[in-house]
């Protein structure tokens, strides 16, 4: 097993991985100057999408609110919400929630990621929001390189404004990664932390490269698979996870659902096992930055195997299952949203998947890339339509629709 990187170590590597490609790869990204485009799919014949949005500063989460405005994050920035978002001909109101949180001269990803609703929001107005506080440079560290400190918080989120905004839990100093939440069917609190460094992932004593599972009040489940034991962090779920942006829960099965980047290949979807180890860094499908071999084998006995594999990497963000009646085709299906295919930049789109019993893979189709926007997020609507959430050059909410 690897030895755990220092900090100053796990900085440097970060900034080397997000170097490995020439500037001059990819492929021009469309500007979305259209009213709406129009596509033939593979099973829903012609869909239409409008952008409702446009120039939204570093898009991570959208999350719908149950009058049908949206919530979307700014990573590292503001909370803003879309008044009128998926109301048909509204003109739509972009505010800055007020009372958010924001870190000073940091890069964005530190602050502000996802976000989700109370199960009682209708009535308390909580709302959850997962938030990279910074933490002291380490010495000869790159200064833009900042450490973090994973981060749970609450606040009240009524009239545009948050207030009582607290910390619910926090972890020990690590670099920055992706982060989700989800509420499961049994009202705890599932969260996703990244480990892409070292064995960090394999590490029990933190909260890094996990699922983790608190109750709403940032209190231990006794349930937790690792609680009274020693030198075992009692928030774990599952572990030996990589870098995790995407998290589901599915009220149809009870089933908990994630997305992780794999390093050059290798990217997943899991079903998330209460103490379960998925292998990283250890075990993996993907190859490292350099082409290199991860290891002998990718799986072995003890590590649970993925649902779905993507090689090459589609840098896999956003996670969700159709259960709308607007595409009948593509009901039970899942979304897998996509920033990039081979690691060649703008060739991101929308992946759907046809699954079985079990979540077991019939057939696959890739949305959108026409468009060569990087999806960072997506929900479903109360009448059936999908919202898409696009990190990139247009930064914009999308809105899919059955064409007429």
């Amino acid at each position: 097993m690897r030895r755990l990187l220092g900090i100053v170590a796990l900085l440097s590597l970060t900034s080397a991985a997000s170097g490995q490609q020439p500037p001059d790869i990819g492929i021009a990204p469309v500007e979305l100057t259209a009213p709406s485009y129009t596509f033939d799919t593979a099973e829903q014949h012609r869909i239409k999408v409008t952008p409702l949005v446009r120039g939204l500063g570093r898009p991570f989460a959208l999350e719908l609110l149950p009058n049908g405005d949206l919530l979307v994050t700014e990573r590292g920035s503001d909370l803003l919400l879309l008044k009128g978002a998926t109301t048909p001909g509204a003109a739509i109101e972009k505010v800055v929630v007020a009372g958010m949180p924001k870190p000073v001269d940091a890069p964005a990803t530190l602050g502000l990621q996802d976000v989700a609703l109370a199960p009682d929001f209708a009535t308390s107005h909580l709302i959850y929001f997962t938030y990279n506080e910074p933490a002291p440079i380490p010495e000869g560290a790159p200064p833009r390189q900042r450490p973090a400190r994973f981060t749970i918080m609450r606040g009240k989120l009524e009239d545009g404004k948050l207030t009582g905004v607290a910390t619910v839990l926090q972890g020990g100093v690590a670099g920055a990664s992706g982060s989700r939440l989800a509420f499961g069917g049994d009202g705890k609190l599932y969260a996703t932390t990244g480990g892409p460094f070292g064995d960090t992932s394999q590490d029990l004593s933190n909260i890094y490269g996990k699922v983790l599972r608190i109750n709403p009040d940032g209190t231990i489940p006794a349930d937790n698979p690792f609680v009274g034991e020693d030198g075992k962090h009692p928030a774990l779920w599952s572990y030996g996870h990589r870098d995790q942006h995407g998290l589901l829960y599915d009220p149809a099965t009870g089933a908990i659902l994630n997305a992780e980047h794999g390093p050059n290949g290798g990217d997943e979807v899991n079903l998330i096992k209460r103490g379960a180890n998925y292998g990283w860094p250890d075990y993996s499908f993907g190859r490292e930055y350099d082409g290199k071999q991860i290891g002998a084998h990718p799986t072995s006995e003890g590590i649970e195997n993925p649902l779905l594999v993507w090689i090459p990497s589609i840098a896999p963000s956003g996670l969700m299952i159709y259960r709308g009646d607007r595409f009948p085709s593509w009901k039970g299906n899942l979304f897998v949203g996509s920033a990039r295919r081979g690691e060649v930049p703008f060739t991101g789109g929308l992946e759907r998947v046809v699954v079985g019993e079990d979540y077991h893979e019939v057939r696959r189709e890739t949305l959108l890339t026409e468009l060569h926007q990087r999806v960072r997020d997506f929900v479903q609507s109360a009448d059936g339509l999908i919202y898409v959430l696009t990190d990139g050059n247009e930064n914009a909410v999308l809105r899919i629709e059955p064409s007429e």
